[in-house]
């Protein structure tokens, strides 16, 4: 249970966090927290490919997930201007 709501936490400050580096894009807060969950597993996928670690612990989750939520909502961005 611990973890989950550390998982929501974490994805929601990796969610609110991508929407302000991308202009803005922040969607509220239960879409912060899905974008940021997502994103975790899309940067620890790309952290895991290229065999870069930033360590465990909440910052590196942060970041992470951060990197990862960028990434999707440059690729939703650039599939909604289509």
């Amino acid at each position: 249970m611990e973890g989950l709501l550390a998982a929501l936490i974490v994805g929601g400050i990796a969610g609110w966090l991508a929407g302000q580096i991308m202009k803005g894009q922040s969607q509220g807060v239960l879409m912060n927290i899905v974008i940021g969950v997502i994103g975790g597993v899309i940067g620890g996928w790309l952290f895991g490919l290229f065999g870069a670690n930033l360590g465990a612990g909440i910052v590196g989750s942060i970041i992470t997930a951060t990197i990862g939520a960028v990434i999707l909502l440059w690729v939703v961005g650039k599939l909604k201007n289509k």
